[in-house]
């Protein structure tokens, strides 16, 4: 109660007292009024308990893969599915679809090139035996027949395309096609704008051949980039022909994988510029199959399309010679290897072109690791391999003879290294 009006109320309704009562009345009040001051300030005010905020849990962090070194992959090159009518890099439709049956049975898993490239820069673990089917050129059989086959069996593929070849006409490949495999999730890398053997000059001066080398490489990878809106990280040497000199302008034209058709099994460690696929024939079904069968390394190359490389080092001699022209159809194949050391039968081993792994003799006491084919030769062009281990190094030798029965020619000028 307010002790003023109370005051007012008394002095209207009572009669005139003395001061000494209208005293102790208004000091009643106040004491009143005081003692309940006092009271409300002692009862502090409740404070609202806050509700505590909930205690974020971490997200566990997803384990870094890392890639699996012990796993091995198998990289198959096609061309043509049209039969083989049309070349011996033209295979029928069935004979694709059974090898793409055998992998299934042979427990291999085909995997996108995408894994291959994560796996290789030891982002990805694939499976322990895994490959990958690449196809060439742009032919509209690869859209038409390939694709629906490997659609069949959900395998991922790659295509290497040669631009100037799409949308010339005929059986080739079209700028609409490849734009729906690319919607689709089809990988699409280059093959160069021509398709040239990058390795033939043609007479030009070493600053045009550098220009018309950039052009073939980048000009191929900046119109598919450009056209189709994609990033082209690998290229696939026409014929499979290379030297360290093209390799290196390719990766200044920014490719960070190149293929070339020097089958074997790719490891963890091997070169992301050189890397070799089984080119498939249907001629010569045993390149297939040992690539499936997992035993071991076999040059898949041919006249037309071989992993040409580097020439043997001048204190090395080779029968026949690097370059040369033979006539003999069952000539000594044979290299030299004193200068290596301690070669041994069981530390070095021979691979031609078209054949694979040959039962190659080394002698001891000589050096000479040679073989003579038992059947003649047919193919216009071979590849020697020879490779091996010493307590001090390794032996890596590569070299390649022309075979015409007409009659020979002597060995053309060293490749340059």
């Amino acid at each position: 109660m307010n002790p003023k009006l109370t005051a007012l109320a008394l002095l209207a309704v009572l009669p005139l007292t003395s001061c000494d009562k209208i005293k102790k009345i208004l000091h009643k009040e106040k004491a009143e009024t005081v003692a309940q001051a006092e009271t409300t300030a002692a009862t502090p005010t409740p404070v609202p308990t806050a509700t505590p905020e909930p205690t974020p849990v971490a997200p566990t962090p997803t384990p870094r893969q890392t890639a699996n070194k012990d796993a091995q992959v198998v990289v198959f090159c096609y061309h043509r599915f049209e039969g083989k009518n049309l070349g011996y890099l033209s295979i029928p439709p069935e004979l694709f679809d059974q090898q793409m049956q055998q992998l299934k049975d042979a427990g291999i898993t085909v995997i996108p090139m995408a894994d291959f490239i994560a796996w290789k820069r030891g982002e990805k673990t694939i499976p322990v035996k895994s490959a990958v089917i690449t196809i060439d050129d742009g032919y509209e059989s690869g859209y038409a027949v390939a694709w629906p086959i490997l659609k069949k069996y959900g395998y991922p593929f790659t295509v290497f395309i040669y631009t100037k070849f799409v949308s010339s006409g005929g059986k080739s490949i079209t700028w609409e096609q490849l734009e729906e495999m690319r919607d689709a999730g089809i990988d699409i890398e280059s093959h160069t704008e021509t398709h040239p053997d990058l390795r033939k000059k043609g007479g030009k001066s070493p600053q045009a051949y550098d220009a018309w080398l950039t052009q073939e490489l980048k000009g191929s990878k900046d119109e598919l980039e450009q056209r189709l809106g994609i990033k082209i990280v690998a290229l696939a040497f026409p014929y499979g022909g290379n030297n360290q000199h093209i390799r290196d302008i390719g990766k200044q034209a920014g490719y960070q994988f190149m293929f070339t058709v020097y089958g074997q099994k790719i490891a963890w460690s091997a070169n992301n510029d050189m890397i070799g696929r089984y080119a498939v024939e249907f001629a010569k079904p045993e390149i297939y199959q040992t690539a499936v069968d997992w035993s071991g390394i076999v040059e898949s190359g041919t006249a037309s399309e071989v992993a040409q490389t580097d020439a043997p080092p001048s204190d090395v001699a080779t029968q026949p010679k690097n370059g040369e022209t033979v006539s003999d159809p069952s000539p000594v194949i044979s290299a030299d290897l004193s200068s290596y050391g301690d070669v041994t039968q069981t530390t070095v081993a021979m691979r031609v072109s078209g054949l694979g792994l040959v039962p190659a003799t080394l002698d001891p006491k000589s050096k000479v690791l040679s073989y003579k084919p038992p059947t003649p030769l047919t193919d216009k062009s071979y590849t020697v391999i020879v490779t091996g281990k010493t307590t001090t190094g390794k032996v890596d030798l590569r070299w390649t003879f022309n075979f015409n029965p007409a009659g020979a020619s002597a060995p053309a000028a060293p490749a340059a290294h």
